[in-house]
């Protein structure tokens, strides 16, 4: 058996979260609600007249879907490699996603996201500059 790889695993659960994220954001224009306008009203004008939350929703779910995919002009830069943005934009992506009605579960995934990106920085793990490859290892490393 192989050893998990958790920030491909961590990249899936982002690229599923982005998704829905879309959905919900397209979804949020023809029915506006907030989440939590059981509790009060003045959240309200962020969803309508003017579709803000929705649109904050789609660009930053458009972002992550193309830096997670990653798209060929993100591929192999720093800001793709890094696991430190990732960890930084993730709170506001799930923020913005949790304020719309339609948009808790891409919330409730970008933390999951979250939780194992934290995971594989802990234990050291790098993103590759080619997507969805394995980091090598050096020539004069042990032979386990």
């Amino acid at each position: 058996m192989g050893r998990l790889i958790k920030n491909h695993w961590a990249r899936l659960i982002a690229l599923t979260a982005a998704a829905y994220q879309v959905a919900s954001a397209l979804e949020g224009f023809f029915w506006p609600k907030i989440f939590f306008d059981f509790l009060t009203k003045t959240l309200d004008p962020a969803v309508k007249p003017v579709p803000a939350l929705q649109i904050i929703n789609l660009v930053l779910a458009i972002w992550i879907f193309a830096w997670e995919w990653p798209l060929g002009l993100i591929a192999g830069t720093s800001i793709h490699r890094s696991m430190e943005a990732r960890l930084a934009s993730f709170p506001l992506a799930s923020l913005a996603s949790v304020l719309l009605y339609q948009g808790t579960n891409p919330a409730i995934y970008y933390l999951v996201a979250m939780a194992v990106y934290f995971w594989a920085y802990s234990e050291g793990e790098i993103i590759c500059a080619k997507p969805w490859t394995l980091p090598q290892r050096g020539r004069g490393g042990s032979k386990v």
